[in-house]
Protein backbone atom coordinates (compact mmCIF):
# COMPACT_ATOMS: atom_id res chain seq x y z
CA UNK A 1 0.00 0.00 0.00
CA UNK A 2 1.51 3.59 -0.86
CA UNK A 3 2.10 6.00 1.78
CA UNK A 4 0.38 9.39 1.29
CA UNK A 5 4.35 10.61 0.86
CA UNK A 6 4.25 8.16 -2.16
CA UNK A 7 1.05 9.35 -3.67
CA UNK A 8 2.21 13.31 -3.13
CA UNK A 9 5.21 12.52 -5.23
CA UNK A 10 3.97 10.25 -7.69
CA UNK A 11 5.10 11.38 -11.36
CA UNK A 12 1.51 12.08 -12.86
CA UNK A 13 2.58 14.90 -14.92
CA UNK A 14 3.68 14.73 -19.19
CA UNK A 15 6.63 15.39 -18.49
CA UNK A 16 7.87 13.32 -15.85
CA UNK A 17 6.12 10.66 -17.15
CA UNK A 18 8.03 11.05 -21.17
CA UNK A 19 11.17 12.21 -18.92
CA UNK A 20 13.59 10.13 -21.54
CA UNK A 21 11.65 11.27 -24.97
CA UNK A 22 11.60 15.18 -23.90
CA UNK A 23 15.71 14.24 -22.75
CA UNK A 24 16.17 12.86 -26.33
CA UNK A 25 14.78 15.61 -28.20
CA UNK A 26 16.43 18.65 -25.91
CA UNK A 27 19.32 17.23 -26.98
CA UNK A 28 18.44 16.96 -30.67
CA UNK A 29 16.93 20.95 -30.19
CA UNK A 30 20.46 21.53 -28.39
CA UNK A 31 22.76 20.47 -31.37
CA UNK A 32 20.38 21.96 -33.79
CA UNK A 33 20.43 25.57 -31.68
CA UNK A 34 24.13 25.35 -31.79
CA UNK A 35 24.02 24.66 -35.91
CA UNK A 36 21.46 27.51 -36.96
CA UNK A 37 22.14 30.06 -34.31
CA UNK A 38 26.02 29.65 -33.88
CA UNK A 39 26.36 32.90 -32.69
CA UNK A 40 23.70 32.63 -30.14
CA UNK A 41 24.88 29.96 -28.84
CA UNK A 42 28.48 31.60 -28.48
CA UNK A 43 27.22 34.24 -26.81
CA UNK A 44 25.46 32.54 -24.63
CA UNK A 45 28.53 30.48 -23.57
CA UNK A 46 30.98 32.68 -22.85
CA UNK A 47 28.36 34.53 -19.81
CA UNK A 48 30.54 33.02 -17.10
CA UNK A 49 32.21 33.79 -13.87
CA UNK A 50 36.00 33.64 -14.06
CA UNK A 51 38.53 31.78 -11.78
CA UNK A 52 42.31 33.01 -12.46
CA UNK A 53 41.16 33.64 -16.40
CA UNK A 54 39.43 30.22 -16.59
CA UNK A 55 35.41 29.90 -17.04
CA UNK A 56 34.29 28.62 -14.18
CA UNK A 57 30.37 28.89 -13.94
CA UNK A 58 28.09 29.50 -16.54
CA UNK A 59 25.63 32.23 -16.06
CA UNK A 60 23.09 31.05 -18.33
CA UNK A 61 23.52 27.22 -16.70
CA UNK A 62 23.45 28.69 -13.05
CA UNK A 63 20.29 30.62 -13.62
CA UNK A 64 18.95 27.28 -15.21
CA UNK A 65 19.96 25.04 -12.15
CA UNK A 66 19.03 27.24 -9.68
CA UNK A 67 15.64 26.92 -10.92
CA UNK A 68 16.00 23.26 -10.89
CA UNK A 69 16.99 23.34 -7.74
CA UNK A 70 15.13 25.61 -5.71
CA UNK A 71 11.85 23.73 -5.68
CA UNK A 72 13.03 20.85 -4.51
CA UNK A 73 14.68 22.51 -1.92
CA UNK A 74 11.62 24.09 -0.53
CA UNK A 75 9.77 21.19 -0.18
CA UNK A 76 12.55 19.54 1.80
CA UNK A 77 11.68 19.08 5.46
CA UNK A 78 14.50 20.23 7.12
CA UNK A 79 13.35 18.17 10.54
CA UNK A 80 13.59 15.25 8.08
CA UNK A 81 17.40 16.19 7.64
CA UNK A 82 17.86 15.75 11.33
CA UNK A 83 16.53 12.81 11.08
CA UNK A 84 18.52 11.19 8.32
CA UNK A 85 21.70 12.49 9.71
CA UNK A 86 21.58 9.77 11.93
CA UNK A 87 21.42 7.19 9.35
CA UNK A 88 25.27 6.37 9.31
CA UNK A 89 25.43 2.92 6.92
CA UNK A 90 23.79 5.19 3.93
CA UNK A 91 26.55 8.02 4.25
CA UNK A 92 29.35 5.47 5.02
CA UNK A 93 28.20 3.07 2.39
CA UNK A 94 28.35 6.36 -0.39
CA UNK A 95 31.38 7.44 0.91
CA UNK A 96 32.63 4.11 0.10
CA UNK A 97 31.61 3.77 -3.06
CA UNK A 98 32.58 7.56 -3.98
CA UNK A 99 36.32 7.75 -3.05
CA UNK A 100 37.49 3.63 -2.31
CA UNK A 101 35.98 1.89 -5.47
CA UNK A 102 34.58 4.59 -7.96
CA UNK A 103 38.13 6.41 -8.92
CA UNK A 104 40.00 3.09 -9.24
CA UNK A 105 37.58 1.32 -11.78
CA UNK A 106 37.18 4.34 -13.29
CA UNK A 107 40.33 4.26 -13.99
CA UNK A 108 41.39 0.63 -14.82
CA UNK A 109 37.97 1.00 -17.53
CA UNK A 110 39.77 4.32 -19.15
CA UNK A 111 43.01 2.23 -19.54
CA UNK A 112 41.22 -0.56 -21.02
CA UNK A 113 39.52 1.67 -23.40
CA UNK A 114 41.30 4.47 -24.67
CA UNK A 115 44.63 2.90 -23.85
CA UNK A 116 44.58 -0.41 -25.66
CA UNK A 117 41.06 -0.83 -27.27
CA UNK A 118 40.72 2.58 -28.60
CA UNK A 119 43.78 3.40 -28.97
CA UNK A 120 44.30 2.53 -32.64
CA UNK A 121 40.96 4.85 -33.61
CA UNK A 122 42.18 7.45 -31.40
CA UNK A 123 45.56 7.54 -33.26
CA UNK A 124 48.17 6.37 -31.26
CA UNK A 125 50.90 9.12 -32.61
CA UNK A 126 48.39 12.17 -32.23
CA UNK A 127 49.88 14.26 -29.73
CA UNK A 128 48.15 16.80 -27.32
CA UNK A 129 50.00 19.64 -26.13
CA UNK A 130 49.14 21.08 -22.31
CA UNK A 131 50.87 22.95 -19.30
CA UNK A 132 54.33 21.62 -17.68
CA UNK A 133 52.81 20.73 -13.96
CA UNK A 134 53.26 23.47 -11.31
CA UNK A 135 56.81 23.22 -9.84
CA UNK A 136 58.94 21.66 -12.60
CA UNK A 137 61.13 23.98 -14.51
CA UNK A 138 62.23 21.16 -17.34
CA UNK A 139 64.62 22.11 -20.25
CA UNK A 140 63.49 21.76 -24.07
CA UNK A 141 63.46 18.16 -25.16
CA UNK A 142 63.22 16.68 -21.17
CA UNK A 143 60.99 14.06 -21.13
CA UNK A 144 58.22 13.81 -18.14
CA UNK A 145 55.94 10.57 -18.04
CA UNK A 146 55.26 9.92 -21.34
CA UNK A 147 55.25 13.82 -22.48
CA UNK A 148 58.55 15.75 -24.05
CA UNK A 149 58.63 19.48 -23.55
CA UNK A 150 58.36 21.82 -26.56
CA UNK A 151 58.16 25.19 -27.29
CA UNK A 152 54.39 26.34 -28.90
CA UNK A 153 53.90 29.97 -29.54
CA UNK A 154 56.94 31.26 -27.25
CA UNK A 155 55.64 29.12 -24.24
CA UNK A 156 57.03 25.67 -23.15
CA UNK A 157 54.79 23.04 -23.02
CA UNK A 158 54.28 19.57 -22.56
CA UNK A 159 53.35 17.44 -25.66
CA UNK A 160 51.55 13.89 -24.77
CA UNK A 161 49.65 11.50 -26.65
CA UNK A 162 46.14 12.70 -27.13
CA UNK A 163 44.61 9.23 -25.85
CA UNK A 164 46.41 10.15 -22.65
CA UNK A 165 44.96 13.52 -22.42
CA UNK A 166 41.18 12.16 -22.75
CA UNK A 167 42.11 9.00 -20.32
CA UNK A 168 43.23 12.23 -17.79
CA UNK A 169 39.77 14.19 -18.59
CA UNK A 170 37.85 10.50 -17.65
CA UNK A 171 39.85 10.24 -14.46
CA UNK A 172 39.32 14.14 -13.72
CA UNK A 173 35.51 13.34 -14.26
CA UNK A 174 35.08 9.98 -12.39
CA UNK A 175 36.55 10.87 -8.86
CA UNK A 176 34.46 14.07 -8.54
CA UNK A 177 30.33 13.37 -7.74
CA UNK A 178 28.06 15.57 -8.42
CA UNK A 179 26.14 17.95 -6.22
CA UNK A 180 23.06 19.26 -7.69
CA UNK A 181 22.19 16.98 -10.27
CA UNK A 182 21.81 14.18 -7.59
CA UNK A 183 19.64 15.96 -5.70
CA UNK A 184 16.97 16.15 -9.01
CA UNK A 185 17.30 12.79 -9.73
CA UNK A 186 16.66 11.26 -5.96
CA UNK A 187 13.60 13.40 -6.17
CA UNK A 188 12.48 11.98 -9.18
CA UNK A 189 13.46 8.73 -7.93
CA UNK A 190 10.87 9.28 -5.03
CA UNK A 191 14.37 8.71 -2.54
CA UNK A 192 14.56 10.43 0.83
CA UNK A 193 15.28 13.95 0.34
CA UNK A 194 16.75 14.49 3.38
CA UNK A 195 18.96 12.03 3.62
CA UNK A 196 20.54 12.95 -0.10
CA UNK A 197 21.21 16.44 1.06
CA UNK A 198 23.59 15.13 4.04
CA UNK A 199 24.85 12.58 1.51
CA UNK A 200 25.56 15.61 -1.32
CA UNK A 201 26.93 17.86 1.82
CA UNK A 202 29.37 15.41 3.07
CA UNK A 203 30.53 14.20 -0.71
CA UNK A 204 31.22 18.01 -1.16
CA UNK A 205 33.38 18.76 1.86
CA UNK A 206 34.74 15.22 1.57
CA UNK A 207 36.12 16.10 -2.29
CA UNK A 208 37.64 19.31 -1.04
CA UNK A 209 40.15 16.93 0.45
CA UNK A 210 40.72 13.86 -1.45
CA UNK A 211 39.60 14.86 -5.01
CA UNK A 212 43.39 16.92 -5.54
CA UNK A 213 44.69 13.16 -3.30
CA UNK A 214 43.50 10.88 -6.16
CA UNK A 215 44.17 13.23 -9.09
CA UNK A 216 47.49 13.35 -8.87
CA UNK A 217 47.86 9.61 -7.56
CA UNK A 218 45.87 8.48 -10.72
CA UNK A 219 47.23 11.01 -13.13
CA UNK A 220 51.02 10.00 -11.89
CA UNK A 221 52.22 13.17 -11.27
CA UNK A 222 53.33 15.16 -7.66
CA UNK A 223 51.55 18.24 -8.00
CA UNK A 224 47.57 18.35 -9.36
CA UNK A 225 46.42 22.18 -9.05
CA UNK A 226 43.19 22.17 -7.99
CA UNK A 227 40.93 25.41 -8.61
CA UNK A 228 39.79 25.34 -4.70
CA UNK A 229 38.50 28.82 -5.41
CA UNK A 230 36.58 27.27 -8.55
CA UNK A 231 35.07 24.19 -6.62
CA UNK A 232 33.61 26.33 -3.32
CA UNK A 233 32.51 28.39 -6.35
CA UNK A 234 30.64 25.65 -8.00
CA UNK A 235 29.11 24.25 -4.52
CA UNK A 236 27.76 27.49 -3.31
CA UNK A 237 26.37 28.41 -6.53
CA UNK A 238 25.21 25.42 -7.69
CA UNK A 239 23.86 23.81 -4.41
CA UNK A 240 24.26 26.70 -1.48
CA UNK A 241 22.15 29.44 -2.76
CA UNK A 242 19.15 27.53 -3.88
CA UNK A 243 19.43 25.42 -0.56
CA UNK A 244 19.22 28.73 1.59
CA UNK A 245 16.36 30.55 -0.66
CA UNK A 246 14.52 27.49 -0.03
CA UNK A 247 14.94 27.15 3.70
CA UNK A 248 13.71 31.08 4.24
CA UNK A 249 10.97 31.11 1.88
CA UNK A 250 9.44 28.15 3.25
CA UNK A 251 9.96 29.07 6.35
CA UNK A 252 8.11 32.56 5.79
CA UNK A 253 4.90 30.86 3.29
CA UNK A 254 4.46 28.83 5.56
CA UNK A 255 4.28 31.56 8.34
CA UNK A 256 2.56 34.15 6.19
CA UNK A 257 -0.24 31.80 4.46
CA UNK A 258 -0.16 28.29 6.28
CA UNK A 259 0.85 24.65 5.31
CA UNK A 260 -1.94 23.83 4.15
CA UNK A 261 -1.75 26.36 1.25
CA UNK A 262 2.02 26.05 0.93
CA UNK A 263 1.37 22.34 -0.06
CA UNK A 264 -1.95 22.79 -2.02
CA UNK A 265 -1.11 26.11 -3.79
CA UNK A 266 2.52 26.87 -4.08
CA UNK A 267 4.00 23.79 -4.33
CA UNK A 268 1.74 22.59 -7.20
CA UNK A 269 2.72 25.78 -8.86
CA UNK A 270 6.47 24.62 -8.56
CA UNK A 271 5.70 21.10 -10.46
CA UNK A 272 6.57 21.28 -13.91
CA UNK A 273 9.60 23.97 -13.09
CA UNK A 274 12.45 21.49 -12.19
CA UNK A 275 11.42 19.21 -14.93
CA UNK A 276 11.32 22.31 -17.32
CA UNK A 277 14.75 23.74 -16.31
CA UNK A 278 16.31 20.41 -16.51
CA UNK A 279 15.56 20.34 -20.03
CA UNK A 280 16.36 23.88 -20.91
CA UNK A 281 19.45 23.07 -19.31
CA UNK A 282 20.13 20.38 -21.94
CA UNK A 283 19.55 22.45 -24.68
CA UNK A 284 22.13 25.11 -23.69
CA UNK A 285 24.56 22.73 -22.75
CA UNK A 286 23.92 21.16 -26.02
CA UNK A 287 23.64 23.99 -28.30
CA UNK A 288 27.32 24.98 -26.50
CA UNK A 289 29.23 22.12 -28.02
CA UNK A 290 26.75 20.95 -30.15
CA UNK A 291 29.33 22.14 -33.69
CA UNK A 292 31.98 19.92 -31.82
CA UNK A 293 29.41 16.69 -31.20
CA UNK A 294 28.46 16.53 -35.00
CA UNK A 295 32.02 17.02 -36.33
CA UNK A 296 33.58 14.54 -33.88
CA UNK A 297 30.86 11.81 -33.33
CA UNK A 298 33.50 9.19 -33.44
CA UNK A 299 35.84 10.19 -31.20
CA UNK A 300 32.97 11.28 -28.79
CA UNK A 301 31.43 7.81 -29.03
CA UNK A 302 35.53 6.45 -28.16
CA UNK A 303 35.11 8.73 -24.62
CA UNK A 304 31.38 7.96 -24.13
CA UNK A 305 32.16 4.53 -23.70
CA UNK A 306 34.05 4.22 -20.57
CA UNK A 307 31.84 6.61 -18.92
CA UNK A 308 28.42 4.96 -19.94
CA UNK A 309 30.21 1.58 -18.44
CA UNK A 310 31.33 3.10 -15.14
CA UNK A 311 28.50 5.28 -14.65
CA UNK A 312 26.18 1.47 -15.11
CA UNK A 313 28.77 -0.30 -12.66
CA UNK A 314 28.95 2.05 -9.57
CA UNK A 315 25.08 2.53 -9.87
CA UNK A 316 24.64 -1.63 -10.01
CA UNK A 317 27.37 -1.75 -7.31
CA UNK A 318 25.90 0.99 -5.20
CA UNK A 319 22.39 -0.31 -5.21
CA UNK A 320 23.36 -3.71 -4.60
CA UNK A 321 25.61 -2.85 -2.14
CA UNK A 322 22.39 -1.29 -0.38
CA UNK A 323 20.27 -4.08 -0.47
CA UNK A 324 22.73 -6.37 0.82
CA UNK A 325 23.24 -4.11 3.89
CA UNK A 326 19.24 -3.98 3.91
CA UNK A 327 18.88 0.06 3.49
CA UNK A 328 14.98 0.98 2.65
CA UNK A 329 14.41 2.58 -1.41
CA UNK A 330 14.21 5.39 0.17
CA UNK A 331 17.95 5.53 1.24
CA UNK A 332 19.20 3.09 -1.88
CA UNK A 333 18.02 5.34 -4.31
CA UNK A 334 20.56 8.34 -3.50
CA UNK A 335 23.38 6.22 -2.66
CA UNK A 336 23.22 4.12 -5.34
CA UNK A 337 22.91 7.93 -7.32
CA UNK A 338 25.17 9.52 -5.69
CA UNK A 339 27.58 7.17 -6.82
CA UNK A 340 26.70 7.17 -10.50
CA UNK A 341 27.17 11.23 -10.80
CA UNK A 342 30.08 12.60 -11.88
CA UNK A 343 30.63 16.85 -10.92
CA UNK A 344 31.21 18.08 -14.63
CA UNK A 345 31.82 21.62 -13.51
CA UNK A 346 34.64 20.85 -11.11
CA UNK A 347 36.17 18.09 -13.90
CA UNK A 348 35.71 21.00 -16.63
CA UNK A 349 37.11 24.13 -14.18
CA UNK A 350 40.28 21.61 -13.39
CA UNK A 351 41.01 20.82 -16.82
CA UNK A 352 40.89 24.57 -17.78
CA UNK A 353 43.21 25.90 -15.27
CA UNK A 354 45.85 23.34 -15.87
CA UNK A 355 45.60 23.39 -19.67
CA UNK A 356 47.76 25.51 -21.69
CA UNK A 357 45.95 25.66 -24.87
CA UNK A 358 42.96 25.30 -26.83
CA UNK A 359 43.57 23.30 -30.07
CA UNK A 360 41.10 21.96 -32.14
CA UNK A 361 40.28 18.75 -29.91
CA UNK A 362 36.64 17.19 -29.44
CA UNK A 363 36.57 17.41 -25.81
CA UNK A 364 38.56 20.24 -24.00
CA UNK A 365 42.17 20.09 -23.58
CA UNK A 366 42.97 17.65 -20.43
CA UNK A 367 45.59 17.77 -18.39
CA UNK A 368 47.72 14.70 -18.82
CA UNK A 369 50.64 12.96 -18.25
Amino acid sequence: MSSPADSDRRLTSVFERYLTVWVGLCIIGGILLGKIAPGLAGALDGMAITVNGAPVVSIPIAVCLFFMMYPIMVKIDFASVIRARKSGKPVFWTLFINWCIKPFTMYAISIFFLGIAFKGFIGPDVMDLVKIPFGLDLPVGATHGDGVVVVHEGVKMLQIPLWRSYLAGCILLGIAPCTAMVLVWGYLSRGNDGLTLVMVAINSLTMLVLYGVLGGFLLGVGKLPIPWQALLLSVGIYVTLPLVAGYFSRIWMIKAKGESWFKERFLEVLTPVTITALLVTLVLLFSFKGDVITANPLTILWIAVPLFIQTILIFALGYAGAVFLKFTYEDAAPAAMIGASNHFEVAIATSACCSGCRPARPWPPWWGC
